[in-house]
């Protein structure tokens, strides 16, 4: 059965209970919001929306990193993977977080967001290689709205 959230950005919207994502510890700055759910772009299909579902003003642009840094790779201690309750840490799906700075839109590598999609978990980590918080995305990179 489908349930309402309402949102600051895209008003009312119906999703699935079992597409709610957990993130035990929040988020950084954000630690009492701990229930998210992706949304879609309507406009952009390489853009994605981490909406809070009890927050209606957070919602945050996310993408897949790799479609800017084709060899990212997450490089963080063993122990920082164990809430997620990964069999396989590969298993792991990763987002990071679209900020725009200025007339820049850039995306945070260094605090990705993981995902363990069969159980609904979430976590932001820090990774331990010194990956930017703030890479520059170019036109030649892609295409996202100047909205994010």
């Amino acid at each position: 059965m489908a349930m309402e959230i309402r949102t600051t950005r895209f008003g009312s919207v119906s999703i699935d209970p079992g597409d709610i994502l957990l993130f035990p510890d929040g988020l950084p700055g954000m630690e009492d919001c701990r229930h998210w759910v992706l949304l879609a772009d309507t406009q952009n299909d390489c853009l994605g929306w981490l909406q809070s579902t009890t927050h209606p003003e957070f919602a945050l642009a996310v993408v897949s990193p790799r479609r800017f840094v084709s060899d990212y790779r997450v490089r963080v201690f063993r122990t920082e993977m164990v809430p997620l309750q990964l069999q396989n840490v590969q298993e792991a799906q990763v987002l990071v977080i679209v900020n725009k700075s200025g007339p820049t839109l850039t995306v945070n590598l260094n605090a990705p967001l993981l995902f363990n999609i069969g159980r609904r978990l979430g976590r932001q980590v820090v990774v331990n290689d010194g990956q930017p918080l703030q890479f520059a995305i170019t036109p030649k990179h892609a295409q996202l709205r100047k909205s994010a």
